[in-house]
């Protein structure tokens, strides 16, 4: 059932900070595939990005108490980030606690196909960034009313005017606008980017 795009539900950060269950799963959901992407990117295998999540998200829950947003679109993606980098350091540590010990030119190649892993932006491209849109997308939908999420979709994803969206729906151009504006501020709020 649709909520009333009048009503305001609380930021998705807000919520698990409050204990919410249904909060940390979307939460989870949300952001799992984007950290599992981050960590192949960065060459961790399977069961270690298995590992990572766990890591990254027990690290997420112990210190979402001090995550402040700034306002700035993407600062939970980048402070998430950062604790998934260092994730995967400590990762990459034990994994070369492990590892025989080469020298030479076969050690050199070792040592250059390290990856980088001092990028202090979070590495995320076009397609997994439009993808976590998406998963936002769909966790927040059934909270707007038809019309406004016509209104948001049209304006937004398919780019039409709000005047030829006013027309279309009905109302004004300025409702438009304004139904536009709720969702955004959603969505920035189911990402983090909203106290």
């Amino acid at each position: 059932m649709a909520r009333s795009s009048e009503s305001t539900s609380p930021s998705l950060i807000l919520r698990v900070r409050n204990d919410d269950s249904a909060a940390w799963r979307e939460l989870v959901e949300l952001y799992s595939p984007l950290i599992a992407y981050w960590c192949r990117r960065k060459g961790l295998q399977p069961a270690a990005i298995h590992d990572c999540l766990q890591e990254v998200f027990f690290a997420v829950l112990k210190s979402l108490g001090s995550f402040t947003p700034t306002g700035t679109t993407g600062c939970f993606r980048a402070w998430l980030w950062t604790i998934t980098r260092n994730k995967i350091i400590d990762s990459l540590r034990r994994e070369g606690q492990h590892a025989d010990a080469t020298g030479g030119t076969e050690g050199l190649a070792a040592m250059q196909a390290l990856p980088d892993l001092a990028e202090a932006d979070e590495p995320t491209d076009d397609l997994h960034f439009n993808q976590l849109l998406h998963r936002a997308l769909s966790q927040v939908q059934n909270e707007f009313e038809t019309k406004t999420w016509q209104a948001f979709w049209r304006t937004t994803i398919d780019s039409i005017s709000a005047r030829q969206v006013a027309e279309e729906l009905e109302i004004s151009p300025a409702s438009v606008r304004k139904y536009r504006s709720r969702v955004l501020r959603r969505l920035r709020e189911q990402l983090g980017d909203a106290g």
